[in-house]
């Protein structure tokens, strides 16, 4: 079995820097590896920008610019007071609660009541209006 004492090299993985630009005798002078003249010869050619297309005008100018915005927040369904009244008193109305009566869609994220009138006392846990919040506080109900 090998040792660490016994590791070595391997003899063809040193290489040896490429020394450009010394003159002619060097071997490598005169365009020192950059070819002809040009704007890869130039200094900072390997600096380039990695959308740089050659100098044509770049495709991300060539398109129209899109117009408008659509904001990642969702924006709430409305559903009105009068809607839950298929809930009885006492009853907790949150969006589980929603969905288990019908009175919304399972897809549905967000809810909002807003306006409507009624007798049942509940205990909303939604986001609702001033006019909804006093219209259940009235009728001996509870925003939670």
């Amino acid at each position: 079995m090998i040792k660490l004492h016994q590791l070595k090299k391997n003899p063809k993985s040193i290489h040896r820097r490429k020394v450009v630009g010394r003159g002619l005798g060097s071997g490598k002078g005169t365009y020192s590896t950059r070819g002809g003249k040009g704007q890869t010869a130039r200094t900072g050619h390997s600096k380039m920008p990695a959308i740089f297309e050659g100098g044509r005008q770049p495709l991300v100018r060539q398109l129209p610019k899109s117009r408008g915005f659509r904001s990642l927040n969702s924006k709430a369904t409305v559903i009105s007071l009068s809607d839950l009244d298929v809930f009885k008193d006492g009853d907790t109305v949150d969006l589980k609660a929603l969905y288990a009566k019908g009175v919304v869609d399972a897809s549905i994220l967000k809810v909002k009541v807003l306006k409507g009138e009624t007798k049942k006392k509940f205990n909303i846990n939604l986001p609702v209006s001033a006019s909804v919040k006093e219209a259940v506080e009235k009728a001996g109900g509870k925003i939670v």
